[in-house]
Parts: structure tokens; sequence; C-alpha cells
């Protein structure tokens, strides 16, 4: 379950599981969030058509902003056939014009490291970038996906 957010907008500190209608029910609550929706509900199909089984979504969709970008999110390379995965997901090249375009959001393995920190993308993912501070992220597991 999905925690209440804290004062400044942003998820408490960890890592909080939800499944697909609690993301859509707290997250999707006006008319650009639902169409972003529709963008990560494309990646999360051809995720786990690849045998990706569980996904970390962050970026401002997670927050109290009404109108977020974007979404940011980063799936465990753990299952996944690469033969099977979208060739977009993988392709960073062009400032990730083609993944955007295609899915809405910006997605990156888990277990790589983010170029300008070197934590793994799903511990960069937890930390607030314009504080420094520790916050949350919401945890998909695409094998209760619908």
């Amino acid at each position: 379950m999905v925690p209440p957010f804290e004062p400044t907008g942003v998820l408490p500190p960890g890592v909080h599981s939800a499944d697909w209608s609690e993301v859509v029910g707290r997250f999707g609550h006006n008319t650009h969030r639902q169409w972003l929706l529709q963008g990560l509900r494309r990646a999360l199909d051809a995720l786990k058509a690849a045998g990706c089984t569980a996904v970390y979504l962050d970026g401002s969709f997670v927050t109290s902003k009404a109108i977020p970008g974007d979404y940011d999110l980063c799936w465990s390379m753990v299952s996944v056939d690469p033969n099977l995965l979208d060739p977009v997901l993988v392709k960073f090249d062009d400032g990730r014009r083609a993944m955007k375009a295609k899915y809405l959001g910006d997605l990156f393995p888990a277990e790589s490291p983010e170029a300008g920190s070197g934590k793994l993308f799903v511990d960069f993912f937890q930390i607030d970038k314009d504080t420094g501070t520790a916050k949350g992220i919401v945890l998909l597991d695409l094998r209760r996906l619908p």
C-alpha cells in the first residue's frame, strides 16, 4: 500500500508495494496523469512480455505535483530475456526520444548505475534530487499485473 505524501509532496522513504489498480487510483486523478498511465501500461506490458517481474516507479508522477512532466521507472533485469525486450528500452543515445515517444517516460535497468552518481538506479531513485534526502518509490510486481 502506498502511504500518504510527506509535507514536501514526496512519498515517505522506502519501497512501497502497490498493484496496478492502486497506482491508477492513487496517481491517475486527472487527464494528464491518465495519459501518462497509458504510456506506463504499454511499458509494463512490454517488460512483462520480456520476462520482467518487478519495476520501481519514481519521478514527479509519484509526488503530489498536479501535472508531472512524465514518470521515471527502473525495471529489474533479473529474469528478462534480452531477445524479447523492446530495443527502445535500451536505447539511450538519442536522449531517450524514442522511449519517451512510445512509453511517455524514462525507463532504466534497475541494476545499472546512474551515470552521475554511480548508484544503481533502484537506489538512485530513492534520493530526492533537489534535497539529497531519502524518499519513497513504488514497487509493482509484474507477475500480478492484470
